[in-house]
This record gives C-alpha cells, structure tokens and sequence, in this order.
C-alpha cells in the first residue's frame, strides 16, 4: 500500500466510530467519511473492544439485579 493510500483516522477516532454506530445514529456524512479515513484492521479491534465492553456491562447490570 502506498504512502498516499493509507488510512488517515487513528483508533480514537475508531472508537468513536463504533461508538456511535452501537447506537445506530451515525450521519451519511459521516459514515462516508468513515469508509473513506477508517483503518478496517483498527474497525476490527474497535468492534470487539465496543461488543466485550457491551457484554461485560449487561453481565454486570445482572448480577446486582439478581444478587440478594
């Protein structure tokens, strides 16, 4: 891949992005700027972060409601 093709968007900015897409209220501006600066190699990795963080959450939020 050459210099001017790499994928300008850091994982912070990632993580932003998925952030906002669990929520499903992402731009179509944003979106394609997205699809156009995103490393997938970092979507990836923001995207399993974002679902693990996601589970841990409900496993907790259960666990206080079931405890006596």
């Amino acid at each position: 891949m050459s210099k001017d093709m790499k994928r300008k968007a850091s994982l912070v900015a990632t993580m932003k992005a998925v952030f906002w897409s669990f929520f499903g209220i992402r731009k179509k501006s944003d979106y394609e700027s997205d699809a156009a600066n995103l490393n997938p190699v970092h979507l990836i990795i923001a995207g399993i972060l974002g679902a693990a963080l996601f589970i841990g959450i409900l496993v907790t939020i259960v666990h206080f409601v079931v405890a006596k």
